[in-house]
């Protein structure tokens, strides 16, 4: 299967047509390489230019800052080939689906003409630093200080768990530039830090579970200077920020998450129809036919869902609950289709040499990440 006979009331034709462009890219670019990759714990920065030539980096950055000016679902269209082409993070989601937003809705004009072009041409990338360690999804705990001296902040503090941290050459880095504002939120600003910055360093590339080749870093500030011009949008308006851009980003998580479990799905289906156990198929056996149904009934559900929220997102109707929901509701379907395709695969599935295995571990992350199930779920609850 492929996504093409899915029915989509968000795309028209010339989306499916970028589609093709993004599956070639995919398939000619991502997936011969994903076991070095893996191996090597980063994708290579040379790849980013060449998916910058096809305009499948930031595709919604207007045009006069050298994108496209398209709308969202270009981007719901690469995160969902990515998500169904291939087994690896590459981090152009973070900067196509969030850094770059962040710019547009709140870079002055300098900033935006210093790096959006760089960023959609692949010649920087990009992170955005908001975990501490020890504060987890508490972003008002972050204990990062950005400190005036002239017309200067000096930053102090760590981050960890960063996205694209060994290849970030620009980060956005939260800091608190009044830790003793009350509410604590109203001290949190965001601050452009290029990687370059004396005082700066990269910690490790974290050692994870799975998404190897997704390069994921700590990050030590030790007295950089930035100017105070670097500082995005209002100083003292970070939290809300974060807390405006959050419901793309776990659109975006839900994209990726209802592609790669259909990935699993449609993997799996194959496999068991050519796997023999007990002089017939697996697929022969009632008990797999009838995991399959209820995988396939709640990835039809999960996608019509998709379209409902992508559609109203288009529309910028789309509530920070509403995401939440698709969030969680999309990463734990993922969770469950990868768990039991793996074990449909039986002693094959829990070998790296299969699929579905580097798929299981991958899968794991998207209930952390872009925050946890348990975060979901509160600011669901308070809605209520």
């Amino acid at each position: 299967m492929s996504l093409d006979v899915l029915s989509r009331t968000s795309y028209n034709e010339d989306h499916e047509a970028f589609r093709q462009t993004v599956r070639q890219f995919v398939t000619k670019e991502i997936v011969p390489n994903e076991t070095a990759w893996d191996e090597a714990g980063i994708v290579p920065k040379s790849v980013w230019p060449k998916a910058g030539d096809l305009g499948i980096l930031c595709p919604t950055v207007p045009e006069a800052y050298g994108g496209l000016g398209l709308d969202f679902a270009y981007n719901a269209v690469i995160d969902e080939e990515f998500g169904y082409g291939a087994d690896v993070a590459t981090g152009f989601s973070l900067q196509s689906d969030i850094v770059a937003n962040y710019l547009i809705s709140y870079g002055s004009e300098e900033q935006k003409k210093q790096w959006l072009p760089k960023m959609v041409s692949g010649e920087i990338v990009t992170a955005i630093a908001m975990t501490e360690p020890g504060t987890g999804s508490d972003l008002q705990g972050m204990r990062t200080t950005a400190k005036k001296d002239g017309n200067h902040y000096v930053i102090n503090g760590s981050k960890t768990y960063i996205t694209n941290g060994q290849n970030a050459d620009l980060i956005l880095v939260c800091v608190k530039t009044d830790p003793d504002a009350k509410p604590s939120w109203k001290g949190v600003s965001i601050v452009l830090v290029e990687s370059d910055r004396e005082g700066f360093k990269r910690g490790r590339n974290l050692d994870k579970v799975g998404l190897d080749a997704a390069d994921t870093s700590e990050m030590f500030f030790e007295d950089v200077r930035v100017p105070m011009t670097n500082c995005l949008g209002e100083e003292g308006m970070g939290f809300i920020y974060l807390m405006t851009e959050l419901p793309q980003e776990r659109l975006s998580i839900a994209i990726s998450s209802q592609s790669a479990a259909q990935r699993a799905f449609d993997q799996t289906v194959t496999f068991v129809k050519e796997r023999k156990a007990f002089g017939q198929t697996v697929y022969d056996f009632q008990n797999t036919r009838f995991i399959l149904a209820d995988l396939k009934t709640k990835l039809q559900v999960g996608w019509a869902h998709l379209d409902w929220a992508l559609a109203r997102h288009l529309k910028k109707e789309l509530t920070p609950v509403e995401a939440s929901a698709a969030k969680l509701w999309h990463t734990e379907l993922q969770g469950e289709v990868v768990d039991k395709c793996l074990q449909l695969h039986g002693g094959a599935g829990y070998m790296n040499e299969y699929p579905i295995a580097r798929q299981w571990r991958g899968a794991r992350v998207t209930r952390i990440f872009g925050g946890t199930s348990e975060i979901m779920k509160e600011l669901i609850g308070r809605s209520l």
